[in-house]
């Protein structure tokens, strides 16, 4: 990659981590064009150039976590593949992406509602299809079907997606943390799938 095409794409992710840091301490909802472009590093005019809209941005950061998320499934699948535990890879695995975009996760869970119809649509497949792999990995013998299956996958996932903010900062070692997270889980797994 040549070095001008570098910089700006190390420039484009410094003022995209910049937008999702301002949107997540103030809510997106209450960010205007203009304090996101003062904010970002640009004039108002130029925003658009690099950001079509507030809302394209929010929804690709979203998306972004999604993905990051469908990844974690394949890290369940690879110990699965080695004999290993499947819950306590994907537990550590969430556990670390949680670590690494701790403001996508506020934003997917408090700013969703901001998107069009149409972008939280195709964010709720995506989400959907996180979900259904993570139970598949989790309890593919499962005999739940319906309804009673979409609810419990999407219970487990925001449990995965949840519990590391929620144990972030406790003062629990990182091993402690992860053993109660799957702990938890382990618990609700086995009482919702029986």
């Amino acid at each position: 990659m040549p070095v001008n095409a570098a910089l700006r794409c190390a420039n484009f992710d410094e003022r995209r981590d910049k937008a999702m840091a301002l949107f997540a301490e103030k809510g997106f909802g209450q960010v205007s064009m203009r304090e996101l472009a003062a904010h970002v590093g640009l004039t108002a005019g130029s925003l658009y150039h690099h950001f079509p809209s507030k809302q394209d941005l929010l929804y690709d950061l979203i998306e972004e976590l999604y993905e990051e998320l469908q990844a974690t499934l394949d890290q369940g699948r690879r110990a699965l593949a080695r004999g290993k535990p499947v819950l306590a890879s994907l537990v550590a695995a969430h556990w670390q992406l949680h670590a690494e975009r701790p403001l996508q996760f506020r934003l997917a869970e408090r700013d969703l509602c901001c998107l069009s119809e149409g972008q939280q649509a195709r964010l709720l497949v995506a989400r959907k299809r996180y979900e259904a792999g993570l139970l598949h990995l989790i309890a593919p013998k499962t005999s739940l079907a319906g309804e009673r299956l979409a609810a419990t996958a999407h219970v487990l996932a925001t449990l995965l997606n949840q519990l590391p903010g929620w144990l972030h900062g406790r003062g629990l070692p990182e091993d402690q943390s992860l053993a109660l997270m799957e702990s938890v889980l382990l618990g609700g797994i086995e009482r919702t799938l029986r």
